[in-house]
């Protein structure tokens, strides 16, 4: 049996999701294909669940500030299974919201994966979908490694099926899922010991990361570097790490192993119809997100491009109107994106850091710190810093990077991403009026 689209999207996460609902508005007839349930990692494994853990890990923090501040209460822990049930709901509410726009829009939902079986055939069980565009959008999953007793662990979407919150814990990796975790869990009451190869947070400015592994390890977690993990062994609840150099670590509770993600790329068929991919196995694409093969395009995190839900849904909303909007040379601009490592304070950045800007534009880069204490914080007696620095180039001191460690800074730089897109200057933030007293207003005046 054959059934004729005009696109077929392969993938229902975040991007897959934009591309079919935003073409189906167009006119398109679109198949999405997706074997597990709308949104993707995003929604069911990752970005909002684990702001629902953050959540709650604040939460921990304010019981313990609102008892510095003069209120009668004793911090108490977090019932699980109550969290897991409010978490878990509101997760199944999105779904059905998603799939009620997409019957909404049109859209033929095919509980399904599919493979490519010519650029403009895809297979899903006995049915045959043909489509003159069909767009990748299948996403990432966490890396698995080899290694003696892996099984032993738990991985990122592992997390959120725990039944109950482990007493101790061995994190492998030092990026940000490694990271976020770290410190919800800390938080939550749990020991946390980090293994980690180097520096975490590549790809962050190193002098505010610095800032944030002292506050974490003030808080508690352990941090152990220039460890190589070999493997695990032991019994659930006693595990131990051993590292290549032959010291063990542990035991712990439960293990989670974070050492990245690898793209859903691997049964799509790509390499028998030419679908170019790099030796990670993310699908190359061209600043319109156009494949080797014309008229496959790919977008998110199987490209290889930052592992952004929003980036993701930007991509996705550029190359709709390309193909179906009437805008041939619509694409995405993946300059000045904002980031946040939602961790024990969040570290925000926004475009180059200070070693990138510095490797780019040399001499002509002009840098701009501040360390200040919170008022909030500052009236209870704690003087934990928040941390901020500016990049700037050229005599106009135009704005390439923003960093920000510190409470609310996840939520401060979202006005500042869209001022650095329009090509922000240190003087257009001099001139600014601040809001006082707010943490936001020192990044105005900064000096």
């Amino acid at each position: 049996m054959t059934r004729d689209f005009d696109l077929i999207v392969l993938g229902a996460g975040s991007g897959g999701l934009t591309v079919a609902q935003r073409a189906a508005r167009y006119g398109a007839r679109v198949a999405l294909l997706d074997a597990g349930p709308p949104g993707g990692t995003c929604v069911n494994l990752g970005c909002v669940p684990k702001k629902a853990l953050w959540f709650a890990s604040q939460l921990a923090h304010a019981q313990a500030l609102a008892a510095e501040y003069g209120f009668d209460l004793a911090p108490g822990r977090l019932d699980w299974n109550r969290f897991r049930e409010l978490r878990d709901r509101y997760i199944e509410g999105i779904r059905q919201r998603y799939a009620q726009r997409l019957h909404e829009a049109g859209v033929a939902w095919v509980g399904a994966a599919g493979r490519l079986m010519a650029r403009d055939t895809v297979q899903a069980g006995d049915v045959q979908y043909r489509a003159p565009q069909v767009v990748i959008a299948t996403g990432a999953r966490p890396r698995r490694l080899p290694l003696p007793g892996f099984e032993r662990g738990m991985v990122s979407d592992d997390i959120f099926s725990m039944r109950a919150l482990p007493r101790s814990i061995g994190i492998v990796g030092g990026g940000y899922v490694a990271t976020e975790f770290a410190c919800l869990l800390r938080a939550l009451g749990c020991e946390v010991e980090m293994l980690i190869r180097k520096q975490p947070l590549d790809g962050f400015d190193a002098e505010l990361v610095q800032a944030l592994v002292l506050q974490m390890r003030a808080q508690g977690i352990r941090i152990t570097a220039e460890s190589n993990v070999a493997g695990a062994r032991g019994e659930p609840g006693a595990l131990l790490l051993d590292d290549a150099h032959g010291a063990a670590h542990g035991p712990y509770e439960a293990v989670l192993w974070a050492v990245g993600r690898v793209p859903n790329s691997d049964a799509l068929g790509l390499d028998e119809i030419g679908v170019a991919r790099d030796g990670k196995g993310f699908i190359q694409v061209d600043a319109h997100q156009n494949t080797s093969v014309p008229g496959i395009s790919a977008i998110g995190d199987v490209t290889g491009c930052p592992a952004l839900t929003p980036v993701a849904v930007s991509a996705g909303y550029a190359l709709v109107e390309r193909l179906f909007g009437g805008q041939p040379e619509a694409q995405f601009d993946y300059q000045a994106i904002p980031s946040v490592v939602f961790a024990d304070p969040p570290l925000g950045k926004i475009g180059l850091t200070e070693r990138e800007a510095r490797a780019r534009h040399g001499d002509a880069v002009s840098v701009y710190t501040k360390q200040f204490v919170p008022l909030q914080f500052a009236v209870a007696g704690q003087r934990v810093p928040t941390v901020m620095k500016l990049v700037c180039t050229g005599d106009d001191e135009r704005v390439l990077g923003m960093h920000a460690l510190g409470p609310g800074v996840d939520e401060m730089l979202q006005g500042f991403a869209v001022a650095m897109r329009q090509g922000l200057t240190r003087r257009e933030l001099r001139s600014a009026v601040a809001i006082h007293p707010t943490s936001s207003e020192e990044m105005l005046l900064m000096h």
